[in-house]
């Protein structure tokens, strides 16, 4: 792997937290929530082709918001375009599993409410930003009060259907981090915490992708091989489980689909990753994982990669300055491995602070390449969500 210890934290740190505000009660839209009978998801097909990922009400709330803020009309209705987008619930605490039910009331029977497993012990061992809640070592808490109570809700509503992305970061920090001490303090929970779910959470309303980084992080010659077997090994430690679809790239990432050459195709060490951008780990990363022995197909976050050449180092993730929305939730991918384009990281919450002075922040997120002034991770931040819709490709 041709790239410093500091790059590989980079390509590891994606800061990926979900909103920490308070479960809304407001009242359900007028929608007939759910479907007649109960769902059956055909995991060996894709189920994109059937159902729309669900506008969540939770970032509907938070663009609508924003809109009444927009002092200007043309960008306001713009803006207002963007609470109609389905994208991802981050249950990213035990008490924002208190999201779900609320989420549910507005689903209708041809739509998929999209939710993002993320809060294993130890989150995030090579970031700082997106820290979680759970101690490393505490896999039992995991278990009981994290998973078990998302499994109970899900088994309650069989009527709706599900597509869930496996806890991001996780399993790619184990291949590219294994040295620094709090990955390894965190590398059996990971496993095991994943396992669990994944087996847990094999129902059959329900979809799985395991996240698996980007192409700028298991992309590289050395990650690909090593990277496919520790998903294998996760989704085999399960059993296999039959709604295992294959895997989630660009989480909250800023990488092209298809940009040809790579956003940083020419840098010195370029000549190490054959994945410049997530096409191409499509194409390298999805066989290896087939003769790893697991699910290869996969889902592609585009929410927030509508504009290029923003970033000095392939590594900074961290609120990329002049970054638009990207292309809008679809199964029409071009590609037999990509299911969908989807938007995971609610764009507009902040991916972590800048103000250096407290507990949280992270060097990244201080760079010349981030925008500044920057919230907490999950915090909404309206300047930033005005930037991305102005520079939104294709435009709202």
């Amino acid at each position: 792997m041709k790239f410093s210890n500091s790059a590989a934290l980079a390509f590891a740190a994606t800061a990926i937290a979900a909103p920490s505000t308070p479960t809304s009660q407001e009242k359900p839209r007028a929608v007939q929530a759910g479907c007649a009978s109960a769902v059956t998801l055909d995991a060996s097909t894709n189920v994109w082709k059937k159902y729309t990922l669900h506008a969540n009400k939770f970032y509907r709330t938070e663009v609508e918001a924003a809109v009444a803020a927009i002092s200007d009309s043309s960008l306001a209705a713009k803006a207002a375009k963007v609470a109609d987008v389905g994208s991802f619930l981050w249950l990213d605490t035990i008490e924002n599993i208190g999201k779900l039910e609320p989420a549910l009331e507005d689903v209708p029977c041809d739509h998929i409410l999209g939710l993002v497993i993320y809060d294993l012990p130890g989150r995030d061992c090579a970031a700082k930003a997106s820290n979680g809640e759970l101690k490393a070592g505490e896999l039992s808490r995991y278990k009981t009060e994290y998973i078990d109570p998302i499994v109970k809700i899900l088994k309650a509503h069989p009527k709706t259907a599900f597509a869930l992305i496996i806890e991001p970061d996780s399993l790619p920090n184990l291949v590219t981090n294994s040295d620094l001490q709090t990955c390894k303090d965190s590398a059996s929970g990971y496993r095991d915490g994943v396992a669990y779910a994944l087996k847990n959470l094999n129902l059959p309303n329900v979809v799985m992708y395991i996240d698996a980084g980007h192409g700028g992080w298991l992309g590289w010659d050395a990650n690909l091989k090593p990277g496919a077997q520790e998903l294998a090994k996760a989704y085999k430690a399960a059993g296999s489980p039959k709604q295992v679809r294959g895997f989630a790239t660009n989480v909250a990432g800023w990488n092209q689909w298809d940009l040809s050459p790579g956003e940083f195709s020419k840098a010195s060490d370029a000549k190490y990753n054959k994945c410049q951008n997530e096409k191409l780990y499509l194409d390298n990363f999805g066989p290896a994982l087939k003769s790893a022995g697991m699910p290869n197909h996969a889902i592609i976050d585009t929410g927030r990669n509508g504009v290029s050449g923003l970033r000095q180092e392939w590594g900074n993730w961290c609120n990329v300055n002049g970054a638009g929305f990207g292309v809008r939730p679809t199964s029409t991918t071009g590609h037999d491995l990509a299911d969908a384009f989807v938007w995971v990281k609610p764009g507009g919450e902040s991916d972590g602070t800048s103000d250096s002075s407290v507990t949280r922040y992270d060097s990244f997120c201080g760079k010349s390449d981030a925008y500044q002034p920057s919230p907490e991770a999950g915090t909404w931040n309206q300047d930033y969500f005005e930037m991305l819709l102005k520079n939104a490709k294709p435009s709202f």
